[in-house]
């Protein structure tokens, strides 16, 4: 495991699974920790203040990090909590950018409740983790940036679907089945509530992409993340989380971008 997905994955586990917050993040966050999650202020402090209180409310704290990968300068982490053996399920989907010394200097997020099995019997965060073809790595980013701009962007083109994800597409969102057929039919929805607007993080490793982009879900404002698996240079598998963007008067930071 390299320097920085440890550091990102300890700030989650020994910071916040076994409650030691200050250690943590001053182990493995850097001079500054700008913060874009919703309601933790910027700095080790805001963090503190936070998780502080966080670790009181739930003593008993799982949290398993199925995925994580790292592209540059950037850690991608794909993580399952429950809190109180059950009483909350979440599932999170992090991002880091790290400094010079792979220390932890920025982070965004976005978190969803876990809602057990979809239409095609699969979870939110079940299904393959291992990361291979390091070599595509650049191939598959672009991929994956050319699909969201040619379908899913204001004047897609649903026509060009087959051309960027398999016919025997697995999905993992709680609400669509597999296939690609359904993810076709939900674009083509007479009115689709569903717009993507700019690509604000675009972060691979091999055969796993990650995205968080800017979003419109009727009029609110999303802060969406989706992770592709690539097979063959085309998307086969796709997980995801939708976040509402604060109002400008509740933000506690500089806002989920």
């Amino acid at each position: 495991m390299s320097q920085k997905l440890h550091n990102a994955k300890s700030l989650y586990l020994e910071g916040i699974r076994d409650g030691n917050a200050r250690d943590a993040v001053e182990k493995y966050t850097g001079a500054r920790y700008t913060q874009h999650s919703t309601g933790v202020r910027d700095g080790k402090e805001g963090f503190l203040e936070f998780f502080g209180p966080f670790i009181e409310r739930n003593p008993v704290r799982h949290i398993d990090l199925v995925r994580g990968f790292e592209d540059g300068q950037y850690v991608f982490v794909h993580a399952y909590q429950s809190m109180n053996n059950g009483e909350s399920e979440w599932v999170t989907m992090d991002f880091f950018d790290t400094d010079e010394d792979d220390k932890i200097i920025e982070h965004w997020d976005v978190i969803v409740p876990f809602k057990g099995k979809n239409p095609s019997g699969r979870t939110q965060v079940d299904g393959p983790t291992e990361v291979t073809h390091h070599d595509q790595t650049e191939s598959n980013k672009a991929t994956v940036k050319s699909m969201i701009q040619d379908l899913l962007m204001p004047n897609g083109n649903i026509d060009n679907a087959s051309d960027y994800i398999r016919l025997n597409y697995i999905q993992h969102n709680s609400d669509v089945a597999d296939g690609l057929d359904n993810f076709i039919q939900l674009l083509q929805a007479h009115d689709r509530p569903l717009w993507y607007h700019d690509i604000v993080l675009l972060v691979g490793c091999g055969n796993f992409v990650a995205t968080l982009c800017k979003a419109m879900w009727d009029s609110q404002a999303y802060a969406q993340v989706d992770l592709f698996r690539l097979e063959s240079g085309k998307i086969i598998e796709h997980w995801d989380a939708a976040e509402p963007v604060p109002a400008a008067d509740e933000l506690v930071n500089s806002g989920k971008f």
